[in-house]
C-alpha cells in the first residue's frame, strides 16, 4: 500500500479498472449503450412477423417441402407435406394458415375456410391468416372486418394490410 502526501483513497484501485490499456468501466458503458441501441431500435417488419417461427423449415422436412410447393403454385403437393408437418404440429398457426392459403388457390374453399379458423383460434393475431381470410372470403363487410384486425395488428403498414387493401379497392371498383 502506498503511503505519503499523493496518495488518494481510490489509487489502490484505478489500476484493476484498466485492462491492456483499456479502460473497463468506460468500455462497459460503451457496451452497454450499444446494446440497448440494438435492443430498442425498429425491426422490419414494425409489427408482429407473418411466420411465428420462420425457422421451422430448417427443422421439419415436411414444412420446407410445403414452403417450396407454395413458391412454386404446386397445390397439391404442399397440402401434402403441409398436412403431414400439421400431424406433428397440432398448435402451429402458420402451418393451418398456410393449408388455407393451398386449399383456396387449389380451388376448396370449404376446407380452405376451416383451416384460416383453426389459424385464427390458435392466434387471432395471424396477419397472414387475416389477409387470405379476406380475399377469399366474397363477402365484403367480413372481408372489411378482417382489414379493421390488420389495421390493429399493424401498428404500422405491414404488406398483409396493403394487400387486402388493394382487393377490397378492386372488389369495390367493379
Amino acid at each position: 500500500m502506498k503511503s505519503g502526501k499523493n496518495f488518494r483513497l481510490g489509487d489502490k484501485y484505478r489500476g484493476a479498472s484498466r485492462w491492456g490499456g483499456v479502460n473497463v468501466w468506460k468500455l462497459g458503458r460503451v457496451l452497454a449503450l450499444v446494446g440497448a441501441a440494438v435492443l430498442l431500435a425498429p425491426t422490419a417488419p414494425y409489427s408482429d412477423p407473418t411466420e411465428e417461427e420462420p425457422t421451422l423449415g430448417r427443422i421439419d422436412r415436411d414444412y420446407a417441402e410445403a414452403k417450396r410447393a407454395l413458391a412454386a403454385k404446386e397445390w397439391e403437393s404442399a397440402i401434402k407435406a403441409l398436412s403431414s408437418a400439421a400431424l406433428r404440429d397440432t398448435r402451429n398457426a402458420d402451418i393451418q394458415s398456410y393449408l388455407g392459403f393451398a386449399y383456396r388457390k387449389s380451388g376448396q374453399l370449404e376446407p380452405a375456410f376451416r383451416h384460416y379458423e383453426k389459424a385464427l383460434a390458435l392466434n387471432p393475431r395471424h396477419r397472414g391468416a387475416h389477409e387470405y381470410v379476406g380475399e377469399a372470403v366474397g363477402d365484403l363487410a367480413k372481408a372489411e372486418e378482417h382489414l379493421a384486425a390488420l389495421e390493429r395488428i399493424c401498428l404500422l403498414p405491414c404488406e398483409e394490410l396493403e394487400d387486402l387493401k388493394k382487393e377490397i379497392d378492386a372488389a369495390l371498383s367493379k
